[in-house]
């Protein structure tokens, strides 16, 4: 088949789409009736388990207390029958390995009973532990391949629920993943060890605001995904989004994004389709996904859910991300959760909302309305301040990979140096803590527009900033700079850590008063807030993120800029993460150095794939493509030549010089991908300042020629084709 009959083929497929299913059912089933209905949640547990099993399970999910392992019994058979009444016929204990991704082993509940018929059977002991072979998962060296034995543990605080499939369902039990000496070889262990500790020094600092509250202190998240959809039968004609994830060539289209008329736009019907069965889906899964829209780049969109408990919603991050590519299959879509899948527009990343509290609390992040005299929140928002000066780096280092480093500082994302952006009234609140006297606040305004049919709109009391990594948002901080594909679990392993270092910080300054009245204690609080605003204000930075001139600041006041991942990577192993991470027993020194060692060797392993398809490409599509084009060229020149005719040959030439730069720079490639030598982290710079830019020199020529080269010979879908059509 011939490059431009499959481009036309894909078109003709596209135009003529329908779907392959009946539309969802939406006048007889209301999403409040959908809600959690595959979910084993409260109301399920209260209805099926005993009263006195479910009052002890709850103790441990609402409470964090132990779990009692005498009631697994019970619980593992009511779930089991819940889970068949639902069609399922397997259970699957549910992991997060450190590829990423979602992991799970399937297992029947039907043995058989000895007379030739089947009984299921699912005990307490299944429900609490299960061991799947570990030899395979990245471990980073904490144990050698041939030592296969892994286990995961039920983590109760997380429902288990019931994932449907066209054929049938299965029980989902989400599980932490730890190797038989007890090292977490997943993102859910060194979460849930992170809340614990955060718990214990929030409620130090409380306690000394005579706050207590029996329900834990922990960190709630929101993740804001976004993703790019595209049709498949583009994809299918592009090994290099197939295999890689991104476009590995690609000449820039006449129109990407600079109208600005992508953003909020009207979504597109088979766009808008795909999103509300991606909500149903959700919805049965307890996903409280709430917000859909355009997003900034052709083809691009967001989901975004409410505030949930931490280990919840990273949970349901990677249900939403699941959901997500299958459904998208459904719609004849592909969906790119890559951080840079097209050049030359907006990548996609995933806002990571933070904030600390509970139900009982709130958010410790909520200032008030004065929050000049709001010494909770100033404490816990200097905590987050101090938390991000002294430990910035290692959170750069939970955003590193080979895909995000495309973002990250390109004028659509955070730049790589971690800053805070607080606003005008917390600025200047923190501005007069430093100085020593605090004397009010920035209060909020009312807007009036000027057309009377129009309501008057409150005003918040300082702007926005979209150029800042870590920016207060009202009553939370939005982390922005966490790549599209990535976990949140790292991120807020890192933030919770940082927080519950500063917090210890506070509580043990704090404790140094003794027994003091109000006003005592209060003029106590107000110099350890200065103490920290004088050494760790250079944090905070509320203008344009994206300038020069910022770049140049940030070095003055000693911030790193770790650009690339191989900079940023070795932070794990630096004696001040391994002290912070090791006090509170999150990580072991052990794990951290693991964790580096993989996703060096993933980084390495990302560019190498990348490089092998560059080559591969070059050679078998775009050279011959580029050849035949040069032929029809001299053919031309030749014919007008034997009639006597003048013609120029500079487009001839121009292909002709084009063509050897391009193969020249394939040679050099292939060569740089056979480099072989030195360690993980000497190996990821080698790729990262040889083979990276050697691959982009070669795609710098292959896009030339696809702008030159006749449409009718071009093989690969173009960026105007899988960004405009759909």
């Amino acid at each position: 088949m011939s490059g431009i009959k499959a481009r036309l083929d894909a078109i003709s497929a596209i135009i003529n789409y329908q779907p392959a299913h009946a539309p969802l059912n939406f006048h007889d089933t209301k999403p409040t009736d959908v809600f959690g209905s595959n979910v084993f949640n409260d109301k399920v547990m209260s209805e099926r388990l005993p009263k006195g099993v479910y009052k002890s399970l709850k103790k441990t999910i609402a409470f964090g207390e132990k779990l009692d392992p005498s009631v697994a019994d019970v619980v593992a058979n009511a779930m089991k029958d819940w889970a068949i009444e639902k069609g399922a016929t397997h259970f699957t204990h549910v992991f997060y390995p450190l590829t990423g991704l979602t992991a799970e082993k399937h297992d029947a509940f039907l043995v058989p009973d000895g007379k030739g018929g089947a009984v299921a059977e699912f005990s307490g002991k299944m429900l609490i532990q299960g061991e799947p072979d570990a030899s395979s998962f990245p471990s980073g060296g904490l144990r050698a391949t041939f030592e296969a034995r892994g286990y995961t543990a039920w983590d109760v605080t997380s429902p288990a629920y019931i994932y449907e499939n066209p054929n049938g369902t299965f029980l989902c039990i989400p599980t932490a993943f730890v190797s038989w000496t007890g090292e977490a070889l997943d993102k859910k262990t060194p979460l849930l060890r992170s809340l614990q500790s955060l718990n214990k020094q929030a409620k130090r600092v409380l306690k000394l605001f005579g706050v207590t509250t029996k329900s834990p202190v922990t960190s709630f998240a929101g993740a804001e995904q976004e993703y790019f959809l595209i049709d498949r039968n583009f994809v299918f004609s592009r090994p290099d989004i197939l295999i890689s994830g991104r476009s590995l060539f690609g000449a820039k289209p006449a129109k990407g994004q600079e109208f600005e008329d992508q953003y909020f736009g009207v979504v597109p019907r088979r766009v808008m389709s795909f999103m509300m069965e991606v909500e149903r889906e959700l919805y049965k899964l307890g996903v409280p996904v709430k917000t859909r829209h355009n997003e900034v780049a052709p083809s691009q969109f967001e989901i975004a859910p409410i505030f949930e408990s931490g280990n919840l919603a990273t949970d349901h991050n990677q249900l939403v991300m699941t959901t997500l590519r299958t459904v998208a299959k459904r719609y004849g879509m592909i969906c790119l959760l890559h951080e840079k899948p097209f050049a030359g527009i907006n990548g996609s990343g995933k806002h990571l909302n933070y904030s600390l509290g509970n139900a009982e609390l709130g958010s410790l992040f909520d200032p008030g309305d004065t929050p000049h005299s709001n010494a909770q929140f100033l404490v816990f928002c200097a905590a987050a301040i101090r938390a991000l000066h002294k430990y910035g780096a290692l959170l750069r280092a939970t955003v590193a990979s080979a895909s995000n480093d495309h973002r990250l500082g390109a004028n659509e994302a955070p730049p790589a140096i971690m800053s805070a952006y607080l606003g005008e009234q917390l600025a200047d609140v923190f501005e007069q803590i430093k100085k020593g006297e605090v004397k009010g606040s920035k209060q909020k305004g009312v807007m009036h527009i000027g057309v009377d049919t129009l309501p008057p709109l409150p005003m918040d009391p300082g702007d926005r900033n979209r150029t800042s990594p870590f920016a207060f948002t009202g009553n939370r901080f939005e982390f922005r700079a966490v790549g599209s594909s990535h976990s949140i679990a790292g991120a807020q392993v890192a933030l919770n850590a940082m927080m519950t270092e500063s917090l210890d910080y506070i509580a043990t300054e704090l404790e140094k008063l003794g027994k003091v009245n109000k006003t005592q204690f209060n003029e106590g609080v107000q110099k350890v807030l200065q103490k920290i605003m004088q050494e760790h204000d250079a944090v905070i930075f509320n203008g344009d993120g994206y300038s020069d001139a910022w770049h140049q600041e940030a070095a003055k006041r000693g911030l790193p800029n770790l650009k690339t991942t191989p900079e940023a990577l070795p932070v794990l192993s630096s004696k001040e993460v391994v002290e912070l991470f090791t006090k509170y027993g999150i990580f072991s020194e052990a794990e951290l150095k693991s964790r580096q060692e993989i996703y060096l060797e993933q980084y390495v392993k990302t560019l190498a794939t990348e490089g092998n398809l560059v080559v591969r490409m070059a050679r078998t599509v775009i050279f011959p493509a580029a050849m035949r084009y040069q032929g029809e060229l001299a053919g031309a020149c030749a014919n007008l030549k034997a009639i006597g005719h003048d013609f120029k040959m500079a487009t001839l030439e121009d292909v002709t010089a084009k063509l050897r730069a391009m193969q020249a720079e394939v040679d050099k490639l292939e060569k740089l991908l056979d480099h072989e030598g030195g360690d993980t982290l000497a190996h990821a710079k080698f790729m990262c300042e040889k083979v990276l830019p050697a691959m982009n020199s070669v795609r710098s020529y292959a896009d030339a020629l696809e702008a030159v080269v006749a449409d009718d010979l071009w093989p690969l879908p173009s960026y105007q084709e899988m960004l405009f059509i759909r």
